[in-house]
């Protein structure tokens, strides 16, 4: 426990570190400046941006402002990057409430009760409570980061490069398991995701491989173009095709009444609390995160009702619990990030990008080698979460009247803005047109029920297992029963094994199932 204060405390003198700026319009003279709680704030104000305006998500964000990054002290940029990501799970919820459109992936289930509460003239309670659930999960899931950070990082130490790939391989089977839909289509995005990792040269020899002598492929994909695209160009296309401007009625209107009654609080009290748990625990494993525990929150609050019928018609509990959920989940995916360096989702896949900018090699070797980062890091999501409690609540007119904004001014900006943050990278136009073609790529596969995430998850650790089969069959000599004849490595591939048969059996018996009643017929 002694270990622990120590850490924290480390984190937050980091946090509240000053510089000393020297503008020149001053004259030379220096002010001090806590400039990793300024990045902290500015985070959290974009992230809840992203979060309210429809159209760009996250993903999209974070793979835009990485060249941002590039010029800042490799915590502050770190900080910011994670202030956008739950600041924008706070965001989501307010226009899911107002204009039934979710701005961020984690907000879907909260549009459900959120905009029926709206309707009924109660969009002030459930604005306060998504933000005070989503305030009280964040500050939990920060303890559970702290707590369990040392303890897992000492065990990944255990880890050689066969436990590893191993580990990769159960990371890539949450993603399958836990994807929406066919168990097939998740298998052959991760697959084509692999594919695209092998793009460039060979991380042994140098030699071109699936480049097709284009001078832009050789050194790869960029997994920012190809996030960009996936994720911003192909959700913007979908909004389009949805229909652009929808039925905006309420946010014409004042909200009033921010303040919840008693009776709020007290519906919504266990709501958060088992939101908060089911969230924290979701958003560790590889796969899991936001979207999925926002929804497992919403299906448990419902089957524990006195009275179901109420949900979809404005429960409060039906917002309490998804928004409570995804804050938890966002927050807890840093844990395998910065203790296994495994990214558990597309969003920790881009941060794992950033470290690397950053010469920093994700794994169990940042916690002991770079403390302040990690810490500093951890500290930070305790003063973001009171930050975006403050951002949510008081502010909430100035981002209604941001949702007023017409689509057909909103879009083409993301869309400029996108296509700067891309050309930027790398300064080169074919990244622009490579985010192009994945974005019509991407829309494609949305119209066609494929999973992107689980591709970008696959493209991101494809080169780590890559590199880590290599390493272990070098030294097992050629040996491949090396991951089956380590006992830590042999376990995590009995449970992938496992994992995949239960993922595949329900739908290898619902064909069985439908041959035999053709056969009948």
């Amino acid at each position: 426990m002694g270990d622990l204060f120590r850490d924290l405390g480390l984190g937050f003198s980091t946090v509240f570190q000053f510089v000393q700026w020297t503008p020149a319009f001053l004259g030379g003279m220096s002010i001090p400046l806590p400039i990793n709680i300024l990045l902290c704030l500015i985070g959290a104000l974009v992230g809840t941006l992203v979060g309210v305006l429809p159209g760009i998500g996250t993903i999209a964000t974070v793979a835009m402002l990485l060249p941002i990054t590039f010029g800042l002290p490799p915590v502050g940029a770190l900080i910011m990057l994670a202030g956008i990501y739950y600041g924008a799970q706070y965001g989501g919820s307010t226009t899911s409430i107002l204009v039934n459109i979710p701005g961020e992936a984690g907000s879907v289930v909260t549009a459900l009760d959120g905009f029926q509460m709206a309707k009924q003239g109660r969009a002030g309670p459930a604005l306060a409570i998504a933000a005070i659930g989503s305030f009280f999960a964040g500050c939990v899931a920060t303890v559970l980061i702290a707590v369990l950070g040392a303890p897992l990082t000492k065990l990944a130490l255990a880890f050689g490069p066969a436990e590893y790939f191993s580990l990769m391989v159960l990371g890539l089977i949450f993603a399958v398991v836990l994807a929406k839909g066919s168990v097939l289509k998740a298998i052959a995005m991760i697959v084509f995701g692999l594919l695209l990792s092998m793009v460039g040269s060979d991380i042994e020899t140098g030699a071109s491989r699936m480049s097709f002598n284009i001078p832009e492929l050789a050194d790869g994909l960029g997994f920012a173009t190809v996030a960009m695209g996936l994720f911003g160009f192909a959700e913007i296309i979908r909004n389009l095709d949805a229909g652009g401007e929808e039925d905006r009625q309420l946010v014409q209107q004042k909200v009033t009444g921010l303040m919840p009654t008693k009776k709020d609080l007290k519906d919504s009290a266990p709501a958060i609390l088992r939101g908060t748990v089911l969230g924290s625990i979701l958003g560790i494993l590889p796969g899991g995160g936001a979207v999925i525990a926002s929804f497992a929150a919403y299906t448990l609050e419902k089957k524990l009702s006195k009275d179901p019928k109420r949900f979809g018609r404005g429960a409060i509990e039906g917002v309490a619990a998804p928004e409570s959920a995804n804050n938890a989940a966002a927050q807890t995916s840093f844990i395998p990030l910065l203790t296994l360096g495994i990214p558990p989702n597309a969003v920790m896949a881009l941060m794992v990008g950033a470290m690397t900018i950053h010469g920093i090699v994700p794994g169990p070797q940042v916690m002991q080698k770079q403390p302040e980062l990690v810490w500093g890091m951890i500290a930070s999501m305790w003063v973001g979460n009171l930050m975006l409690l403050v951002i949510n609540l008081p502010m909430v007119g100035i981002w209604v009247r941001l949702l007023r904004v017409p689509y057909r001014l909103m879009f083409p900006s993301i869309v400029v803005f996108c296509s700067i943050g891309i050309y930027s990278v790398n300064n080169a136009p074919m990244d622009v047109v490579l985010a192009g073609v994945f974005g019509l790529l991407g829309y494609w596969l949305i119209k066609h029920d494929f999973e992107p995430a689980p591709l970008l998850l696959g493209m991101v650790l494809g080169p780590l297992m890559e590199e880590n089969l290599r390493r272990a069959l070098l030294i097992s000599r050629g040996d491949a029963t090396v991951f089956f004849t380590r006992p830590l490595s042999a376990t995590l591939m009995a449970i992938s094994a496992f994992l995949l048969i239960l993922a595949v059996l329900p739908a290898l018996r619902k064909k069985r199932d439908e041959v035999f009643v053709e056969s009948e017929s």
